[in-house]
């Protein structure tokens, strides 16, 4: 990918003057060298420096910061963690599904704090946010996580019925919907360059063009290796998610699926008023393979989700499903028949990093000189951040209430490889697609 490309893998990156910084030139000695410039790297590299001033940190970005999923997301910072309380529930138990809770709800006051007091220029709402169901199977489902939250003690999280609902935004395909009012959105990629304009006064050395290549160690440093230069460490983190796969220490920890995007062009106080989107909330609906959306700083509508991309091997360049753009173009006309004249300016995917049981996962890359995130599932907005900070702490050896959480340091389930890979994806998308057509051929 030539640097002047960038802008082209979405809509939020052409949204502020970048200049992307110099790459790396010379061989380099620092503390701490972080791989990967987006959410996570740059959390970490900031609670690193905020920990210890005289920490030499330096990131490596393989294109531009922000680049990855940070730069192309739903920027939506919200409390999911995982695919559903649900999943989470079956797979780790009940305690640690409250847990998992208490985590994100950090992560998102954390990120909307950071934003307040750091002045991060990114577009930060927080209007909160609306899970609403479109069949009765979607009610049954929503419901009936609404009903274990609250067996598990979580707050914060209502029903709303359909006339509640109608007071919110109307769709006459909603029949109520999951209020939780601790959700914000924001501007993905202004935030991501709004963190390089921090990190850098605090002496962050930030290298964009700088792929790393290999990973080794020696004389007691791991030695990072990158075109035109060696970087030498006393500790690393690789802040990769859904490039993981890169890295033989952590290639079957997960793999990248794409999700992708369409943009309208700015609604107008007509189309305000019939869809009567009051409060600006960001929406998903209850799909195994969700529809998300939400509106932008200047009103055009976002939605995204649908269906997902794969990929085989080393190949990250899957953003374009044009079946999946116009499927979504189709689905929000369906939702807001009152959108049916709008015009789609902007479409573009993002790859996310998925564990085999869905769920988030960072720790010790087989010693302690090494840490790495990733699995965000396509809800890491605010997850990265406070793993940012967590990466710090594990980083600087410090025990605390995050690196005492469950998934730091969890035993992942390993993907398969090769065809048996091919056959573990095609089954659970297979089954995900199913249960969506069997729920939405139930009609209210």
């Amino acid at each position: 990918m030539k640097q002047e490309d960038f802008r082209e893998k979405s809509y939020w990156l052409t949204t502020r003057d970048y200049r992307p910084g110099k790459p790396l030139e010379a061989d380099l000695d620092v503390d701490v060298a972080i791989v990967g410039g987006g959410f996570t790297g740059l959390s970490a590299a900031y609670h690193l420096k905020k920990a210890e001033p005289g920490l030499r940190v330096a990131i490596m970005e393989s294109q531009v910061v922000g680049f990855g999923a940070s730069g192309r997301n739903g920027g939506f910072n919200m409390t999911l963690f995982g695919l559903t309380l649900g999943v989470t529930a079956i797979r780790f138990g009940k305690a640690k599904t409250r847990a998992s809770h208490h985590y994100m709800e950090k992560a998102v006051d954390l990120l909307r704090d950071l934003v307040a007091e750091l002045n991060l220029d990114c577009d930060y709402e927080h209007p909160g946010f609306l899970r609403v169901a479109t069949t009765r199977t979607y009610r049954r489902r929503i419901l009936e996580e609404i009903e274990l939250a609250h067996r598990l003690g979580l707050e914060g999280i209502h029903w709303l019925e359909k006339d509640q609902l109608d007071r919110q935004v109307k769709s006459d395909m909603y029949l109520g919907a999951w209020w939780e009012p601790r959700c914000g959105i924001l501007n993905p990629a202004k935030l991501a360059w709004s963190w390089r304009d921090v990190l850098e006064p605090m002496g962050v050395q930030i290298y964009e063009n700088t792929p790393v290549t290999e990973i080794g160690q020696g004389g007691g440093k791991v030695i990072l290796h990158t075109p035109a230069g060696r970087v030498r460490a006393e500790k690393a983190v690789l802040a990769t998610n859904a490039w993981s796969h890169f890295f033989p220490r952590l290639r079957r920890k997960q793999i990248p699926v794409w999700t992708h995007i369409v943009l309208t062009e700015p609604l107008s106080e007509t189309h305000f008023k019939k869809i009567g989107w009051r409060n600006r909330q960001g929406i998903e609906d209850a799909r195994n393979l969700v529809h998300y959306y939400r509106l932008t700083a200047d009103n055009r509508l976002l939605m995204g989700g649908r269906d997902v991309s794969l990929t085989r091997g080393f190949d990250m360049d899957k953003d374009r499903n044009e079946a999946t753009f116009e499927g979504l173009r189709k689905d929000l006309r369906e939702l807001f028949p009152a959108l049916k004249d709008i015009r789609f300016t902007h479409q573009w995917g993002g790859p996310v990093s998925v564990p085999l049981d869905m769920a988030p996962a960072l720790g010790y890359a087989g010693d302690r000189n090494i840490v790495y995130s990733l699995g965000c599932v396509g809800h890491g907005v605010s997850l990265t951040h406070l793993n940012g900070k967590t990466i710090s702490h594990l980083v600087l050896e410090k025990q605390s209430d995050l690196t005492d959480v469950f998934f730091v340091n969890r035993r992942t389930i390993p993907w398969p490889q090769g065809l048996l890979q091919d056959a573990a994806i095609k089954a659970i998308l297979g089954a995900m697609h199913w249960d969506d057509r069997r729920a939405e051929g139930t009609k209210p």
